[in-house]
């Protein structure tokens, strides 16, 4: 199969893990509001893994697929698997501890990616240790070198496994970095003295412009070794095998 052909069966995966896991992301905002006394995104149907429910057009539909069927469709550039989903609604004054429950209502979010990244990262080792086939599957899908003609199911769920890590770690990192209006960047916030927040309100409407320009580069320079520590730790279960 030609290497454009598989380029659009990953793109097309991306972009639905994607969707999928912004979903899960906001969706882990609302139930953790709703946990820690904040009904407004539950009374706004948002603890749901439904997309419909957290699509906002630019940042799940538009901007991810310029980015992920870009170098596809011959634009240029790398595939980018970040985007943003409708922002959850929270109301501080509802929490008990506010600094520490709108803490945690935000960390929420980038936590659910990573519970993804475990919940792929057993998958593959399942594929590896019990599935046959499933050893030649997993290497082949970590290398995206990908036979198309074969269509196997071990080499779907590797696939789907090692994209849905990419993906979710991309986005862990994404919404960590420090930047308005991304997750880490409310964390931060929390954390500042009263009398800053007035300079850091400012400083927060340069962040979409920040994240246009940084976030491929920075999301980037995190990926790639947090990435090599899960295939370090897939070679052990490959070699067990």
């Amino acid at each position: 199969m030609q290497a454009s052909g598989i380029q659009l069966v990953v793109a097309l995966y991306q972009f639905v893990i994607l969707i999928f896991s912004l979903s899960c992301h906001e969706c882990a905002h609302a139930w953790m509001a709703s946990r820690l006394g904040d009904q407004t995104a539950r009374m706004q149907g948002r603890v749901t893994l439904n997309p419909i429910k957290h699509i906002d057009p630019i940042g799940t539909l538009l901007f991810p697929a310029l980015m992920i069927f870009g170098p596809v469709m011959g634009m240029g550039g790398a595939g980018m698997m970040i985007g943003w989903a409708k922002p959850t609604p929270v109301l501080t004054r509802n929490f008990k501890h506010i600094r520490r429950d709108d803490n945690l209502t935000t960390l929420a979010g980038p936590a659910s990616n990573l519970l993804l990244v475990f919940a792929s990262f057993a998958l593959l080792v399942l594929l590896i240790l019990a599935i046959p086939g499933g050893h030649d599957a997993v290497i082949n899908a970590t290398n995206m070198e990908i036979d198309l003609s074969s269509q196997t199911a071990p080499q779907a769920l590797a696939l789907l496994g090692w994209l849905m890590i990419e993906v979710n770690i991309a986005l862990m990192v994404f919404n960590l970095l420090p930047i308005p209006p991304l997750d880490g960047s409310h964390v931060l916030r929390n954390m500042l003295p009263y009398n800053a927040l007035a300079t850091y309100d400012q400083f927060a409407r340069y962040g979409f412009f920040l994240i246009l320009i940084l976030g491929r580069y920075v999301v980037g320079f995190f990926m790639e070794p947090i990435l090599h520590v899960v295939v370090t730790a897939l070679i052990l279960f490959l070699r067990i095998r």
